[in-house]
């Protein structure tokens, strides 16, 4: 390394020094270097990189280094639409085994999000994959999170550089339509799972809604709030139901949604909740 040499010996040190230790950063570096130099086939290294991240799941320096080849690979390929397609097939199948060992895997899903933006894979394969992980896990945070990216930063309907959790006018109606009836529909099926309420808020901030659109939709999982027969199917909900009637002016049934929940449906951050009710009060004043 110190004397810099590329050589197809060099790549094989490389390979040894990595299967006793598949974290050492310099060493991938190096090797990523020998590859360019040698202009050696990265199809090829890719095949050999699988084999690796498949005995090192959660090795971050793998992912980093598959990024490095793909981002030095595609100006090869930029012009071949063929090429691009079954690269974007094989990755994905590749990454869709991986997560059938770990389906939260962090640097995976951070991958898959890259070889969308990079491959352009904004479609409705990438769409149904996330809602394919959603059934089997609802509670899979990491799939909702590749929704939410694959549907609101498409550059098609995304506005340049706006950060991820603000209105974005670009969006098409029709697509907030669908976000928010897939969120309630999950909703639904799961309604303690926070995983799909929080996506539901998200969607409505992207298209500017407030949250007094979806009040009637949240009070059929929290009813006779305070009174006898209450019942309440989801705490997310009376969450929600607090901030919808702050923002519409009914303090005292926000607080009193907050103090169910100190009470009895989340009393183990009932600390929080008491905070939240304190600010309605300074807010109010």
């Amino acid at each position: 390394m110190a004397a810099e040499e590329c050589s197809p010996r060099c790549l094989r040190l490389t390979e040894h020094i990595i299967s006793m230790n598949p974290a050492h950063y310099t060493v991938w570096l190096y090797r990523f270097k020998i590859v360019k130099t040698l202009e050696l086939p990265v199809p090829e290294e890719i095949e050999w990189l699988n084999q690796v991240a498949l005995s090192n799941l959660k090795n971050y320096q793998i992912w980093h280094h598959r990024q490095l080849l793909l981002d030095y690979y595609f100006p090869f390929i930029a012009s071949d639409e063929e090429t691009i397609k079954k690269l974007a097939r094989t990755e994905i199948q590749f990454v869709n085994s991986m997560l059938d060992e770990d389906t939260k895997n962090y640097h995976v899903w951070s991958y898959r999000q890259y070889l969308v933006t990079k491959l352009g894979m904004w479609n409705i394969a990438e769409l149904a994959a996330t809602q394919n992980l959603i059934e089997d896990d609802i509670r899979n945070n990491s799939a909702w999170a590749h929704r939410f990216f694959l549907a609101f930063s498409d550059p098609a309907v995304h506005t340049p550089d706006l950060p991820a959790t603000v209105h974005d006018p670009k969006v098409p109606a029709s697509i907030i339509d669908r976000e928010v009836d897939y969120a309630k529909e999950k909703i639904a099926l799961a309604p303690q799972n926070q995983s799909s309420w929080n996506y539901l808020r998200g969607v409505l901030v992207k298209g500017g809604r407030s949250l007094s659109d979806v009040t009637k939709f949240a009070e059929e999982f929290a009813t006779n709030l305070g009174e006898e027969g209450e019942d309440v199917k989801s705490s997310h909900a009376l969450d929600l139901l607090a901030d919808a009637y702050h923002q519409s002016g009914k303090t005292d049934k926000a607080k009193l949604c907050l103090q169910r929940l100190w009470e009895k449906w989340d009393p183990v951050r009932a600390g929080y909740w008491k905070h939240r009710a304190l600010e309605l009060g300074e807010a109010k004043a």
